[in-house]
């Protein structure tokens, strides 16, 4: 971390926000505390650093120190400028023992804007000089405009004084938290942590391993003892396929070719700036192995394949829930989705919405979930996050701030959005299939007062503006769901590729006339509106089917429709549990989850893409 050089000037405050925090140290008793810095302008404290400043107030005047007596609380203001959003930190210092309790909250004024805030709620010791330690409080700013702080101390201290030491610093600009692998395994309970002399696995019910990269959220699996790169796998099934119509092994599948597909319809292809983070010639192995979990050892690379992008196997799926059980795993995201380890020629392992195996035969038709698996390399850097599902890691280079006036056709898959109005506003990035906008579908099926919508898709297996669904979507859709403001970042014809899946269940044939996708289908539907069709991306399921531990559905997912045809009287539907198969046209009632594709002129007025902070748009 970089300290900054104590200054004396002062610059605009832009926006002021106000906040209350308590700090209460409980000790053996009562005394005196001072909070002072060691350099000064008259009665007043400034640091500045590039487009940081920092400026300290009691009670309305600019002053140098804080004196807390006994029993009280004091309150003085912080203000921060930070234009540029550079992510800054206040350290309050308290050197002596170690208190024995802590307490920070904060109240936010009635009626301010607040930025995004992270307030420390325990001490973090940062040296240790003799028989004097030093804690930090924290109070950090993500937001990239200005915030003032009140803060209230009340202190009750063994002895010593609440201060900045001779040598400290109050304010911080935070670069970077070490490399992924470190970071992650330094965080986590040891007891959450088994190396098996190759790798070392996170295991466990609920470890913090949560990562954002190129729009998507990920958990990291294990870190290698050699070349410290670290294994993620996705937290939720990105798309809905089979494994392959012939065999159960990598090498040649259906699965490989959607994973590894450099092209606008396959995963690699999507993922943002891959030769710089991933290793791209990672050994999966793919060793065939037919125990029962609790059985199996690591694979002895009998067989293996060389990629960018593979699956975990059964024995990675089954060290992550060492500790507990598989229903209570955190790799059991309550979703069906396949794994990389065959069982026969035929066979292969999938898990289930509660975490247990199944064996899955190729040939029969069987469909369900994707999760990517990728190596991280070893020199990645985290610069932002706690690893938690709602605060992920962030990646250097992939944590992009100030993104106003960006073009949305040049971000990422999986990316969140705000479009459309109502309690279905929350959108995300598919691709760039045009070459020249961006292909949005809604984060979840689509609700009416909170339940999920169902309706019929029509009378055929072929879509268009005027069967049922289509009629839906391109009326009642734009009116109710989107709102004029929106409906006019869309793109008024789309075409959506209806090719039809018979005999050959090659994602590919969804859009192309072949498998070496020389030429697209002549099945073809141009509209305003669509749908996501069989095994493109982001159609899969983004929530749990059913709770760890329970064994039915919660009501938090849906089966929807995608574009697909099977033969002349059944769709492709993404099944609710993680799954799919093909359904009857006219009998089902399904969900409904809305795709089109958004003008090149969109541009991102604020936000950074993830689901807490969706992009904003607006039209250049």
């Amino acid at each position: 971390m970089k300290k900054l050089l104590l200054e004396t000037s002062f610059s605009k405050i832009y926006m002021i926000a106000m906040i209350i925090i308590t700090l209460l140290i409980l000790g053996g008793y009562f005394s005196y505390a001072m909070f002072t810095v060691s350099k000064e302008k008259g009665n007043a404290i400034s640091i500045v650093t590039g487009n940081l400043e920092y400026r300290l107030t009691v009670d309305e005047e600019e002053t140098n120190k804080l004196t807390v007596e006994p029993n009280t609380t004091k309150t003085f203001t912080i203000t921060l400028s930070n234009p540029n959003n550079i992510k800054a930190r206040f350290n309050f210092y308290y050197i002596g023992e170690e208190p024995s309790y802590t307490k920070i909250g904060y109240i936010v004024k009635e009626g301010m804007n607040i930025p995004p805030l992270e307030v420390g709620t325990t001490l973090e010791k940062v040296n240790t000089t003799g028989s004097s330690n030093t804690y930090i409080v924290r109070v950090i700013n993500n937001s990239g405009s200005p915030v003032e702080f009140t803060l209230g101390v009340s202190v009750g201290l063994d002895y010593n004084d609440l201060k900045l030491p001779d040598d400290g610093h109050l304010l911080e600009e935070i670069t970077d938290k070490g490399e992924v692998g470190t970071v992650v395994l330094d965080d986590i309970s040891k007891d959450s942590i088994y190396d098996d002399g190759t790798d070392t696995f996170i295991t466990g019910e609920h470890p913090n391993n949560y990562i954002w990269y190129s729009g998507k959220l990920w958990r990291a699996v294990s870190v290698n003892n050699e070349e410290k790169t670290v294994k993620l796998v996705t937290q939720w099934n990105i798309s809905v396929t089979n494994y392959d119509d012939n065999s159960s092994s990598i090498k040649g599948s259906y699965m490989e070719s959607w994973l590894n597909d450099t092209t606008v319809d396959g995963f690699l292809g999507n993922l943002r700036d891959y030769e710089n983070f991933i290793v791209t010639d990672t050994v999966w192995d793919a060793t065939m192995d037919d125990r029962n979990l609790g059985e199996i050892t690591r694979p002895d690379g009998t067989t293996t394949v060389t990629n960018p992008i593979g699956l975990l196997n059964i024995y990675e799926y089954q060290t992550s829930y060492r500790g507990t059980t598989y229903n209570n795993g955190y790799l059991n995201n309550g979703l069906f989705w396949w794994t990389l380890t065959p069982i026969s020629a035929s066979d292969i392992w999938r898990i289930s919405y509660t975490g247990a195996t199944g064996k899955n035969d190729v040939h029969s038709g069987n469909y369900y979930g994707i999760r990517p698996s990728i190596n991280l390399k070893s020199n990645i850097k985290i610069v932002d996050g706690n690893g938690t599902e709602n605060d992920p890691y962030r990646l250097e280079g992939d944590n992009d701030n100030n993104l106003s006036g960006t073009l949305l056709s040049s971000r990422y898959s999986g990316e969140y959005i705000t479009f459309g109005i109502g309690e279905n506003n929350l959108y995300r990035i598919v691709s760039h299939e045009n070459s020249i906008g961006t292909k949005i579908v809604s984060a979840e099926p689509l609700k009416d007062s909170g339940t999920f919508k169902t309706i019929i898709f029509g009378n055929d297996t072929t879509f268009s503006s005027t069967n049922t669904i289509g009629t839906f979507l391109n009326g009642k859709y734009l009116t109710n769901y989107v709102g004029d403001t929106y409906s006019d970042m869309i793109e008024n014809n789309t075409i959506w590729y209806l090719g039809r899946i018979q005999g050959n269940y090659n994602y590919r044939l969804a859009k192309y006339i072949d498998i070496s996708m020389s030429n697209l289908t002549s099945y073809i539907a141009n509209t305003k509106i669509g749908l996501l069709r069989y095994g493109e991306l982001m159609a899969g399921q983004f929530e749990r089917y059913a709770v760890k531990g329970e064994s039915s559905n919660v009501g938090l997912t849906m089966t929807y429709w995608t574009l697909t045809p099977f033969l002349t009287s059944s769709i492709f539907g993404i099944y609710l549990d993680g799954g799919g198969s093909w359904s009857s046209v006219s009998n089902d009632l399904f969900g409904i989850k809305p795709a089109l594709n958004l003008k090149q002129n969109v541009v991102i007025t604020s936000g950074d893409g993830t689901k807490n902070n969706p992009f904003q748009l607006s039209v250049q």
